[in-house]
């Protein structure tokens, strides 16, 4: 019998082949499978290897069990999910890329729609979604706020439905951009 999963969960630190090498075999072997990792591992340089072998996602096995599942989701809808405390790698390397002699960058066009969107957000959804962006999660946000995960989780979703925005990678994304966090 042959099995064609849409998504698989991969650890990285497995015996007899590490989860590198299984992703880089999976995606000539299943390149409509999805690979999302889910590690022990918040090292960057596990990070990187990851996404160049081919994974569309990357989550610790110490994030909040919601995050997992908004990861899944995130990665099973065609997007993306990259923790947000570790995008960061991502972000730094993106910079430091662009800051290279010879480089030139311009603004990404449309960036005044996301300060419009912005705009659009109420004081506490700009709180959640700062904390969301500095890679809190929906329990430490709501202890935090005084509020209950399930409170913070509606936020964020009221957050996610008027930015048109569907993971938190968006989200983070959209914080940096906007200049409501700073790395």
């Amino acid at each position: 019998m042959e099995i064609h999963p849409d998504i698989i969960l991969m650890d990285i630190t497995m015996p007899g082949m590490d989860g590198m090498e299984a992703t880089r075999r999976l995606r000539v072997l299943c390149p409509d499978c999805l690979i999302l990792a889910l590690t022990v591992h918040d090292d960057k340089q596990y990070f990187m290897q990851m996404l160049a072998a081919g994974a569309s996602g990357y989550i610790t096995k110490h994030a909040a069990a919601d995050d997992l599942i908004d990861a899944i989701h995130t990665v099973a809808s065609g997007h993306v999910y990259l923790q947000p405390a570790l995008a960061r790698w991502l972000l730094e390397d993106y910079q430091r890329l662009i800051q290279q002699p010879g480089q030139s960058f311009q603004s990404p066009p449309g960036n005044h729609i996301a300060i419009v969107g912005l705009d659009a957000l109420s004081q506490r959804e700009r709180q959640v979604l700062e904390m969301v962006a500095q890679g809190s999660n929906n329990q430490q946000i709501g202890d935090s706020l005084g509020l209950s995960p399930k409170t913070i989780a509606r936020h964020r979703e009221r957050i996610m439905n008027k930015l048109n925005m569907h993971s938190r990678t968006e989200l983070v994304k959209f914080a940096i951009r906007t200049g409501l966090v700073q790395l």
